[in-house]
């Protein structure tokens, strides 16, 4: 018995000193950090390493003072992308919710991750927008209906949806929950968790 034990427990702890980046890319308010921060409280239990890079605190402390224009999007990716290669090469999963809304970006942040070996996997959190602008966690929406705020991702500023992804995630009609469970099965899936 303990052989059938302990051979299911090298592939378990081979996962978990696997790093790898996950990006989720989606909408504001489409539940992309609640998401993360889900798994990652289930892959830690697990034993795993794991760094939650979220869009807002990363903004706050490593891209304070960048704007929202496309250049400054572009370079807040890249920090992001830049801090998650370094973690995911050294065994973290890396947990990226950022919005991230220009495909060129996002091809970077992969284009870097390939040249350096270190898996890098998309996530498109494929929430509708008018369910984004009904959760609108922040306020993001009304301020923009409201004509206080311009330049919203997917309302009045592009967001490039990813054409292929490694996983799409529809959250629509579904509990936290249950997307954190298909996305921790799609890691199982790839050895990551």
């Amino acid at each position: 018995m303990a052989a059938v034990g302990a051979a299911e427990a090298a592939p378990r702890a081979a996962a978990c000193e696997l790093g790898a980046t996950v990006w989720l890319t989606g909408l504001p308010s489409a539940g992309k950090t609640t998401l993360a921060f889900a798994l990652a409280e289930r892959l830690r239990a697990e034993g795993h390493r794991v760094e939650v890079l979220d869009g807002d605190e990363i903004r706050e402390f490593l891209s304070k003072g960048l704007g929202f224009s496309k250049e400054d999007r572009h370079t807040n990716v890249a920090r992001i992308g830049f801090v998650a290669e370094k973690l995911a090469a050294n065994g973290v999963k890396v947990l990226a919710p950022v919005i991230a809304p220009y495909a060129d970006s996002r091809a970077a942040v992969r284009e870097r991750h390939a040249t350096l070996g270190t898996a890098f996997l998309e996530v498109h959190v494929a929430t509708p927008v008018e369910l984004c602008s009904e959760r609108d966690v922040k306020g993001l929406y009304a301020k923009q209906a409201a004509g206080e705020i311009s330049g919203l991702t997917g309302v009045d500023d592009p967001y490039e949806a990813p054409q292929n992804p490694e996983l799409r995630l529809q959250t629509q009609g579904r509990e936290v929950a249950e997307s954190a469970a298909e996305l921790y099965a799609f890691l199982t899936e790839r050895g990551l968790a």
